[in-house]
């Protein structure tokens, strides 16, 4: 590995860590085209679609970690909807990791493609009104927190992504849980799902160290940033800058999937 596909890296890795803090997502739904396609245009190096499909794992398990220690301190983490959902996408998340491996590198840039299409539409639903005490006065249904999470946990190991640009909208849309909680709770829950799907990755020999340790790395700033930014941002510039981040990466992937994969 050259100098300047290390630092390139080590850039892309606090740039996806700062959107995971800032709008409650993994990092994944900007750090695997920013891993695909950066590095070849600026002509420092490659990755395969299954290495950063590993990579975009590791970047995910470092961000989220930060991002809901980050965001806890302010009690915008719901402990219990977070061990409800983090268990059941983390084991969803550990058998698509390891179902990756006899996966083709198109396909699984479509799941990856569907999810971000899936979660569109779910950025529009109008959002409950936060609670006066969000990290334990929020109700929530303990089925969808085990169905909807564990569904996205399989689709996510698979692709390496957390999740969490999914599992945003859908604790939202679906769970009704208020914007400000939805995105410290989705950080932690993923947290869990990217240590599983992290060791799925890994045991199959999907992670390369130095570009997993250069992208973590840069994550290690990133994501503190980026989460000190969401506490004073507005709740409806969160969610714009959300639905723009995933229409973008969605049509991008989409046109890869079709036209030149």
């Amino acid at each position: 590995m050259t100098l300047s596909f290390l630092l390139t890296l080590i850039a892309l890795g606090f740039l996806g860590a700062f959107v995971s803090g800032l709008v409650g997502v993994g990092g994944a739904i900007v750090m695997i085209p920013l891993l695909l396609y950066v590095p070849p245009l600026l002509g420092v190096g490659s990755l395969d679609v299954k290495h950063v499909s590993g990579v975009t794992m590791a970047q995910v398990l470092a961000a989220a970690a930060i991002g809901a220690w980050s965001h806890g301190r302010g009690a915008m983490v719901h402990r219990r909807l977070a061990l409800t959902g983090g268990s059941a996408m983390a084991g969803g998340a550990l058998i698509g990791a390891f179902a990756s491996r006899y996966v083709s590198g198109r396909a699984l840039l479509s799941v990856f493609a569907l999810m971000t299409s899936i979660a569109l539409p779910l950025m529009f639903v109008p959002p409950v009104a936060a609670s006066t005490r969000p990290s334990t006065g929020t109700h929530f249904s303990r089925a969808r927190a085990v169905v909807f999470p564990g569904l996205i946990g399989l689709a996510s190991g698979l692709v390496g992504a957390g999740g969490a640009f999914l599992l945003v909208p859908v604790l939202i849309a679906l769970v009704r849980v208020d914007v400000r909680v939805s995105i410290g709770t989705s950080l932690a829950i993923t947290g869990m799902s990217a240590a599983a799907g992290f060791i799925g990755k890994a045991v199959t020999g999907q992670v390369p160290p130095w570009p997993a340790m250069a992208v973590v790395l840069g994550s290690l700033t990133g994501a503190p940033l980026g989460a000190r930014a969401s506490h004073r941002a507005p709740v409806a510039l969160l969610r714009i800058v959300l639905a723009l981040l995933i229409a973008a990466v969605a049509l991008r992937v989409w046109a890869d999937v079709l036209l030149h994969r």
